[in-house]
């Protein structure tokens, strides 16, 4: 209790503390981000062998999980120590290489670290010591993960939506963010949103807009900010989602009939109005005249 005081007394120490938990959570999505694929790929052969007729199961494989096999160079093998795993300093320290071999590390290591740790900071300087920044902490580091999987792989996995989602519903029972009636209502807007829109652009051009994973995902938001946040998460996300599409068409000349994960940008807007969407809200009505 002692400890817990102290922190509340202290923003800048609370916030170093945030800012330390934030890197070292920073690490484990690293490794979220880079397996958790894997392992649905794994899982999806496994489950094609036991449907299908006649298709061989496959070989048994060693176990492949979060945590199992310690992580290790993928050029020579080399298991990174604990020393090397240090978040972003181990990465200075061993100036992007491996040590056995020379290998370069990926850059995008140390840059989850640390957006991991700087979104950190920012939710615990929002909330403060509250259990609304113990929720709004873990939030945030499932759509760390969940932005890095869509953009690399166009899946939102389930087995992070969904639990998240009813995560939302729980805390909301104290309504911790919104009341119980405009939680329940968040999810079921959320997800039917996305829903017509997928169905209504299926109809009129006979392609695919989105996956149904960025259904669960605004849902999941629904869920967690009520549904009054969702136009809102919508009208951000899509706003983005252009500016960010058109740029990478025009700038970049990426190919327009190569889909583009809109989950990120569905992540950054959920998050914009996790911390500041009544703010934003209120902005817009008195702007639009709208305010009482």
């Amino acid at each position: 209790m002692l400890a817990v005081q102290y922190l509340a007394e202290n923003l800048p120490v609370l916030l170093t503390f945030a800012s330390l938990l934030g890197l070292v959570v920073g690490s484990f999505l690293n490794v979220v981000i880079h397996r958790l694929p894997k392992m649905m790929e794994r899982d999806w052969r496994s489950q094609c062998a036991e449907v299908l007729e006649g298709v061989a199961p496959p070989a048994q494989q060693q176990t492949y999980n979060l945590v199992v096999p310690r992580s290790q160079c993928p050029d020579c093998d080399h298991r990174i120590t604990a020393l090397e795993n240090v978040p972003v300093f181990s990465y200075l320290a061993l100036r992007g290489r491996c040590s056995e071999c020379g290998r370069r590390i990926p850059l995008r290591y140390p840059i989850v670290e640390l957006l991991t740790g700087l979104l950190s900071v920012i939710v615990v300087w929002r909330f403060g010591l509250s259990i609304q920044a113990g929720g709004a902490l873990l939030l945030t580091w499932a759509l760390v993960a969940l932005s890095f999987i869509d953009f690399d792989t166009q899946f939102l996995p389930d087995s992070i939506t969904l639990p998240f989602l009813w995560l939302g519903l729980a805390f909301n029972l104290a309504e911790t963010y919104t009341t119980t009636q405009a939680s329940v209502v968040g999810a079921i807007a959320g997800y039917l949103a996305l829903w017509s829109v997928y169905h209504l652009f299926r109809l009129l051009t006979g392609k695919e807009g989105m996956g149904y994973g960025d259904f669960k995902l605004l849902a999941l938001f629904g869920a967690w900010l009520g549904w009054p946040a969702v136009p809102l998460i919508v009208l951000l996300s899509s706003f983005v989602g252009a500016i960010v599409g058109v740029g990478m068409i025009t700038l970049r000349g990426h190919d327009k009939n190569i889909p583009i994960p809109f989950g990120p940008y569905l992540a950054m807007a959920g998050w914009i109005a996790l911390m500041w969407g009544n703010q934003l809200v209120d902005a817009y009505l008195g702007v639009s005249g709208l305010a009482q």
